[in-house]
C-alpha cells in the first residue's frame, strides 16, 4: 500500500514543472540564474538551441556556443528592468548573455551607454567588461526559439523565472520597459500575479505607452513603459530610431530615479 503524504521529489530539469518549482524557492538572483541555466523544460527550445550550436554561422565556427538558457544581466538592486523577447540563436544563445553578440544588442547597449546606464556602447561576449548601472536586462523566454517565435505554452512554462527575477529585484524596482509587443503581453500578467492591480481593459502596446501601477500594501508604485523592440526589422526601416530609443530610455531612467551612471536617488554605490 502506497504511503500517503510522502514527500515528492523535485521535478527534474526536463520536466515542465521545473521552472515553477525552483524559481519560487530561490533566495537571490545568483541562485535563480544557477537554477535557470539547468532548465530543459521545453523540448522544442532545447532541440533548437543545441541544433543551432551544432551548426554555427561561418563567422562563429571557432566559438563554443553557450546553448543553454540565458539568464538576466545586470545588478541585483536594479531600479529599472528591460524585458525583451528571447535570446537570439546566434546572439545570446552563443555568448550566454542577453542581447550580446547581435545587431539588436549593438543598438540596445549603445543607447544604454548614451543614457549613462552602461559602461561601454558595445557587447560582444561575456568577458568584455560591460557593466550595467541600475538596470537589468531580461526576457520572458530564456532559450532561443525557432524563427524568434516562442509558443504560448513555452512562454507560460518559462514565466516563473521572470516572476521570480522581478520579485528578487524587490524594493529597488521602480520602472520596467517592455521591448516589443511580446514582452508587453508577457510582462503584464506577471505583474498582476505579483500583486499590482492592472487596469481593465489592459492597455494596448505601443511605443511610448506608459502605465502607472499604484502602490499596494506589499508593492510600491511601478512605472511600466512600452518600446518598439530594437530588432533589425524595426531599426533598419526607421520604425525605431536611435534618438527615439535614447529618449524613451532616458525617460524610463528618470522615472526609476536613476541619475548619472545609474545612481539611484543620488546613491554613489548604486550599481
Amino acid at each position: 500500500m502506497e504511503e500517503t503524504g510522502a514527500a515528492q521529489s523535485p521535478p527534474g530539469s526536463g520536466e515542465s514543472g521545473f521552472p515553477a518549482y525552483h524559481a519560487a524557492r530561490c533566495g537571490g538572483l545568483a541562485e535563480l540564474d544557477a537554477q535557470l541555466v539547468r532548465c530543459r523544460a521545453c523540448p522544442r527550445l532545447v532541440d533548437w538551441r543545441e541544433e543551432t550550436a551544432a551548426h554555427p554561422r561561418a563567422a562563429f565556427r571557432d566559438q563554443k556556443y553557450w546553448a543553454r538558457p540565458v539568464p538576466g544581466f545586470g545588478p541585483p538592486d536594479a531600479a529599472l528592468a528591460l524585458v525583451g523577447l528571447a535570446p537570439a540563436a546566434h546572439g545570446g544563445n552563443r555568448t550566454g548573455r542577453m542581447f550580446t553578440g547581435d545587431a539588436s544588442g549593438d543598438f540596445l547597449f549603445a543607447a544604454l551607454h548614451a543614457v549613462g546606464l552602461a559602461s561601454q556602447p558595445t557587447a560582444t561576449h561575456r568577458g568584455d567588461g560591460l557593466e550595467l548601472y541600475g538596470v537589468r536586462v531580461t526576457a520572458p523566454v530564456h532559450c532561443a526559439p525557432p524563427e524568434n517565435r516562442p509558443t504560448p505554452a513555452e512562454r507560460r512554462t518559462c514565466r516563473p523565472w521572470l516572476s521570480a527575477e522581478l520579485k528578487l529585484l524587490g524594493p529597488s524596482l521602480r520602472a520596467v520597459v517592455a521591448l516589443g509587443a511580446f514582452g508587453w503581453q508577457a510582462l503584464l500578467p506577471v505583474l498582476g500575479e505579483m500583486g499590482w492591480p492592472l487596469p481593465r481593459p489592459r492597455p494596448a502596446f505601443g511605443h511610448g505607452v506608459q502605465l502607472t501601477l499604484p502602490a499596494t500594501g506589499q508593492r510600491q508604485e511601478l512605472q511600466v513603459l512600452g518600446s518598439y523592440h530594437p530588432s533589425q526589422r524595426n531599426t533598419f526601416t526607421g520604425r525605431l530610431t536611435f534618438d527615439m530609443f535614447v529618449e524613451l530610455l532616458a525617460r524610463a531612467a528618470e522615472l526609476a530615479g536613476l541619475g548619472p551612471s545609474g545612481d539611484a536617488r543620488g546613491r554613489p554605490d548604486a550599481r
